[in-house]
């Protein structure tokens, strides 16, 4: 290791004391002086350690009820101070500054107070930490010299190190602290200026437009031509967020990303989902795995039965519903047997041993569910390398975004998240649907959501028939799901179909007749629905508008 730095004097001052007394209990095994503040100390020295309070080095005492502390020339000078600088060895010596080798610093918890419910302006502001940032900041430019470290997981490692070197840290170390410690800050400082524009109003951020820095801020606006897609009634129209703020833990380098001279990493934001799935057993998840797990586990938990999906390359090759686990499985896998090998399997229900054992009869690279029965695992085991994983987080909110990278930027969206009521179905033809046609036409509308566009789904009342993704026509999809159904002896006679978007012309509607369709769901809004609709009543077929467009690319 490379130039490495005894470390003699420690400033410690922490509002998460996670692991702190360990930690301090081990640099003073390494003989670290320990200088702190506050609450900091008074832990400490609950823990038997001996400290020193940033008054004692000062010889100022902590004011305005612990505003003011550390901001002092004795505490910055001792981070700043360049060890082999003749000129910054003088003020040290003439002004009584110390060096200090290390700060350890985490941060008031401005995110958290911010993200309870009815927090005051008042409680927020007073979560603004001053002196924790500056002290990060001033430790972090000197990093050639001093160590700094925002985070308690850094701990464990800081202490190996240091056993392994008679208590001294490397140069690459140091520095590495020290782009972490700025992205913290950065971070910390970004939240704080997002909770403050939230209490601006419009008038006021259209006022401050041109001040800012990052170019402006950014809405979604409804169009003002009269076009004939449809818009939801319920999309709302008070804008983004002016900023957005993505605070990503790496949790694991991955062997490549979607192909093998392509780099890859997993990071978590925090709030669950398939990146925070715990893996029960296991090769290690690849890039694509998280990708066709997170469409399946998606998928699944938009039935609102027990049900079942096959995924492969983030399109379902098969979704059954049934009373149990097996019989959803089972008509799952009929959709397309060939399809389902080397897919990745999802359950919204927990899995039973009956089920594992059938699942297990078809090579699957992943298994997902919210839970697992002990026999279930038991029969999982047999396959060491499936990888089996356990996602008991709910289904995503309504208030979540998602991102989309182009070059020079992103698009940021709502989640599609919308649920189809009964009573939102405009039946637009002379005859309505069964009650079979109705409960058929609403399974293939959910699994088409999770379809590439263009997409087409065929469904009877308790699995898909045939899936039709990805195509540049709509008329193909439709071939493409048919010949599908077809292929595995699957009876489209009596089946319903549903599209994500609307018919662009009756040629879709006809060739849905011809392979026996008797139900049709679509968005509707085409200026040619008046076709659509006329073909369908030549067909004897039942269609019904949703009025909501699920395009998927």
């Amino acid at each position: 290791m490379s130039e490495l730095r005894k470390i003699k004097r420690a400033l410690l001052s922490v509002s998460d004391k996670s692991g702190l007394a360990e930690f301090a209990a081990s640099l003073a095994r390494h003989g670290v002086e320990i200088i702190s503040t506050g609450g900091t100390a008074a832990a400490l020295r609950q823990s038997g350690l001996t400290v020193i309070d940033v008054s004692e080095v000062t010889g100022f005492p902590e004011m305005m009820d612990g505003r003011v502390k550390t901001l002092h020339p004795k505490m910055h000078g001792a981070f700043l101070a360049l060890r082999d600088d003749a000129e910054h060895i003088a003020a040290m010596n003439e002004h009584g500054i110390e060096p200090i080798d290390m700060v350890v610093v985490n941060l008031y918890p401005f995110e958290e107070t911010v993200a309870r419910d009815g927090v005051s302006l008042a409680d927020a502001v007073e979560n603004i930490d001053i002196g924790g940032p500056a002290m990060i900041r001033s430790a972090s430019k000197n990093w050639r010299d001093v160590a700094v470290v925002t985070d308690a997981r850094l701990y464990d490692e800081l202490i190996a190190e240091m056993d392994a070197n008679d208590g001294s840290i490397s140069l690459e170390t140091r520095s590495r602290l020290a782009a972490l410690a700025y992205t913290r800050t950065a971070s910390y400082d970004l939240a704080i200026s997002s909770y403050l524009a939230r209490q601006l109003s419009n008038e006021d951020l259209e006022r401050l437009e041109p001040l800012n820095p990052l170019g402006g801020l950014v809405f979604i606006e409804a169009d003002d031509d009269e076009s004939s897609e449809p818009v939801a009634a319920d999309r709302p129209d008070d804008g983004m967020p002016e900023y957005q703020i993505l605070e990503l833990a790496k949790v694991a380098d991955l062997r490549y990303g979607e192909n093998p001279h392509q780099r890859a990493a997993l990071y978590e934001d925090g709030t669950g989902g398939i990146a925070g799935a715990e893996q029960l057993q296991g090769k290690e998840m690849s890039f694509n795995n998280y990708v066709d797990a997170e469409a399946a586990w998606n998928l699944v938990n938009d039935l609102d039965t027990l049900g079942v999906a096959i995924i492969k390359h983030t399109n379902p090759s098969g979704v059954g519903t049934g009373k149990d686990n097996l019989e959803a499985y089972e008509r799952a896998l009929a959709t397309d047997p060939v399809s389902a090998f080397g897919g990745i399997v999802a359950f919204n229900r927990r899995i039973d041993a009956e089920a594992a054992a059938a699942v297990i009869r078809v090579f699957s690279e992943v298994i997902v569910a919210p839970d697992f029965d002990d026999a279930a695992l038991e029969v999982f085991r047999s396959k060491k390398n499936l990888r089996v994983l356990r996602a008991n987080v709910p289904r995503i909110s309504g208030s979540r975004l998602e991102y989309k990278q182009i070059g020079g930027g992103f698009l940021v969206q709502d989640a599609d998240v919308h649920d189809l009521a009964l009573a939102d179905l405009k039946v637009v033809t002379e005859r309505s649907p069964s009650d079979d046609e109705l409960k058929a036409m609403l399974l293939a509308w959910t699994v088409c959501k999770h379809v590439k566009s263009n997409a087409i789904v065929f469904a009877n009342g308790h699995q898909t028939l045939g899936v039709g993704a990805g195509q540049m026509n709509r008329v193909d999809s439709v071939r493409i799901a048919a010949v599908r159904a077809e292929r595995f002896s699957l009876p489209l006679a009596g089946s319903s179909l549903a599209s994500d978007a609307f018919f662009p012309f009756r040629d879709n509607v006809d060739e849905a007749a011809s392979f026996g369709v008797t139900a049709i769901i679509q968005p509707g809004g085409s200026i040619k629905d008046d076709e659509s609709i006329a073909a369908a009543n030549e067909h004897g077929i039942a269609m019904a508008f949703t009025g909501i467009r699920h395009f998927k690319h």
